[in-house]
Formats: C-alpha cells, sequence, structure tokens
C-alpha cells in the first residue's frame, strides 16, 4: 500500500505561481511513476504532469509544458508540481497518483493510488 497527501493549493490570480507538493508513504519503494492529474467541474480527470522515480523522466500535457514542472526528492518521499504563468482554465482538484508498473504515464486507469486532492483556483 502507498498513501498519498497533497498541499499546495489555493487562490491565485493569473499569471501566479503555486506549488503542490504529494508526500508518499507506505510502500513507497514499489513506486515506478508519480503522476499528477486534475478535474475540473463537469469534466474527466486529465493529465497534467508524471515523473519516472528512479530515472527522473519527467513527461507533460501539452497545455501545462513550459510553465509546470514536476520533480521529486527521494529522500522525503515527496513529489512537487510547480505551476507558473497560471491561467484560469488551470482551475481544478489536483490529484497525485502512483503507478507501480512504470507502464501508466498518462492513463489514470492505470494508476494504482490517489491522494485526495486539493483544490487549485485561478482567478482573471
Amino acid at each position: 500500500q502507498v498513501q498519498l497527501v497533497e498541499s499546495g493549493g489555493g487562490l491565485v490570480q493569473t499569471g501566479g505561481s503555486l506549488r503542490l507538493s504529494c508526500a508518499a508513504s507506505g510502500r513507497t519503494f514499489s513506486t515506478y511513476v508519480m503522476g499528477w492529474f486534475r478535474q475540473a467541474p463537469g469534466k474527466e480527470r486529465e493529465f497534467v504532469a508524471a515523473i519516472r522515480w528512479s530515472a527522473g523522466n519527467t513527461y507533460y500535457e501539452d497545455s501545462v509544458e513550459g510553465r509546470f514542472t514536476v520533480s521529486r526528492d527521494s529522500a522525503k518521499n515527496t513529489v512537487y508540481l510547480q505551476m507558473n504563468s497560471l491561467k484560469p482554465e488551470d482551475t481544478a482538484v489536483y490529484f497525485c497518483a502512483a503507478e507501480t508498473t512504470g507502464w501508466g504515464i498518462r492513463n489514470p486507469s492505470l494508476y494504482d493510488y490517489w491522494g485526495q486532492g486539493t483544490q487549485v483556483t485561478v482567478s482573471s
């Protein structure tokens, strides 16, 4: 089992920045990919970014490429999502997730563990 706890969400103006954190505990040695997803009201959950835990390879959804940065601190078992130049369309509940096979990057159905989510609201 892996437990994930997100933090760092909030209200920010357009163009502002936020950093989300996801603290992992439990059997974290089995975690291969850590992903960030978001879900806006009335919309499906969508991929935002992901990082391979061991190698550090990163992946981004096109609309956040160049504005968001995913990173991890192995010593703290924590993954971060630095979000810059935020736009109103970034408003959503953001979730971190853990995938244990190494194959699931952008597909939320392949992730095994999920955090509770943190709200990000970008005002115009």
